[in-house]
């Protein structure tokens, strides 16, 4: 019998970050251990006071059952108090918060429950996939605009066409950026919500990184509206919690209702324990400021060596990444795969792979490579040594 997958399935390629896992497992066949920069999966331990919460947790809830769609009580209320300190912002626990299984889950399926067949969502390229991809199995059409330098890696809304403008449902936002590092100030976040406002378009704001910074603190884009307007947490990577697999969506009531409903009809919630330890994760500061001081001082030692390589200084204002620009010659992955040769075995993704993938525009995502600052402090400098001996 032979197996067709469906025309929606066939018409998307492989999926960028298992494209770079397969490539690190085929490394390791060959006895090959390389350094991965590649997928942005921190590989520091979970907090131990945020394992001994999930520990303590399955005893407790031996006999919870099935866990809530939209999260306990305990741990929305514990996400509005985060965010009554950190943005200063009021949101009612039961009505304008609901738990998500991490980040992807939301940002994938979020668009069932808006968009229509043939109607469009607005997509930052390059950007994370599930931004198109949850759009493509909602049957609706996405209409990419790059992320260039020239605009300081802010969305160019005047550049959207009026009759694209009339026919979009959601745009995506994504600030901090990934990949490029950049914080949005706020008057762009506000010249954001008066463009969505006037067109009639719901903005999702995917503020996985808000956490992650050097600097200037990130503001959320709830801080100015709630009006049509949903933004989308993960404890993953503010408290490396990555196989945790616990979030949150806050925003206007009414597009968190949609959400709702299209949770329970797709998936379950985040266990019960596991969102006790979120709760514990909430309550303490201390970890993440440790955290942001490592992921500074991992960038700090990869942009000086790739400065004294020839290369471009990339220095991000936020987030785990590293936008380089690849040499003059290069494609992007022509220079990962320079990277990945045997002496000097460090793992990146190509640019071009995080881009436009219909090829609506030029792939705003080429000419560049995205390092994630994952592998420990010692992994870091031994790549460092390698990279700013490399020949142009």
């Amino acid at each position: 019998m032979t197996i067709v997958p469906s025309e929606r399935l066939s018409s998307i390629g492989a999926y960028a970050f298992a494209e770079v896992d397969r490539q690190v497992e085929e490394f390791k066949k060959k006895g090959i251990h390389p350094i991965d920069f590649g997928v942005g999966d921190p590989t520091i331990p979970t907090p131990a006071f945020i394992r001994e919460a999930c520990k303590k947790a399955i005893d407790l809830r031996a006999t919870s059952g099935y866990p809530s769609y939209i999260g306990s009580r305990e741990f929305r209320t514990a996400v509005a108090g985060w965010m009554k300190k950190r943005f200063a912002v009021d949101y009612n626990p039961d009505s304008e918060i609901a738990s998500t299984i991490g980040s992807k889950e939301a940002v994938f399926n979020i668009a069932e429950g808006f968009v229509n067949p043939g109607e469009v969502v607005l997509v930052p390229s390059p950007g994370y996939p599930p931004y198109q991809r949850g759009t493509l199995f909602a049957e609706g059409k996405s209409y990419f605009i790059p992320l260039l330098k020239q605009n300081d890696y802010l969305l160019d809304l005047d550049s959207i066409p009026n009759p694209i403008r009339k026919k979009a449902k959601i745009l995506w936002l994504n600030y901090p950026n990934s990949p490029t590092g950049k914080i949005a100030p706020p008057q762009y976040l506000k010249k954001v919500i008066e463009f969505c406002h006037k067109h009639g378009i719901i903005i999702l704001s995917d503020e996985a990184y808000t956490e992650i910074y050097f600097k200037e603190k990130p503001h959320s884009i709830l801080e100015y509206t709630r009006d049509g307007v949903a933004a989308i947490f993960s404890l993953s990577k503010r408290s490396a919690m990555t196989g945790y697999r616990v979030g949150w969506i806050a925003g206007d009531k009414q597009l968190i209702s949609i959400f709702k409903k299209i949770k329970t009809n797709i998936d379950s919630g985040t266990p019960t324990f596991i969102q006790d330890a979120a709760i514990a994760a909430l309550s303490d500061e201390s970890h993440v400021e440790e955290m942001r001081k490592s992921y500074e001082q991992k960038r700090d030692i990869l942009v000086k060596s790739l400065i004294k390589a020839g290369l471009s200084d990339c220095t991000p204002e936020a987030t785990l990444y590293l936008w380089q620009k690849v040499p003059n010659g290069y494609t992007s992955l022509e220079f990962a795969k320079k990277l990945l040769s045997p002496d000097i075995a460090i793992v990146t993704t190509p640019g071009s792979w995080l881009g436009d993938e219909n090829r609506q525009l030029k792939n705003a995502g080429e000419g560049y490579v995205r390092f994630a600052l994952v592998p420990d402090l010692a992994s870091t400098q031994l790549a460092a040594n390698r990279i700013q001996n490399i020949k142009f």
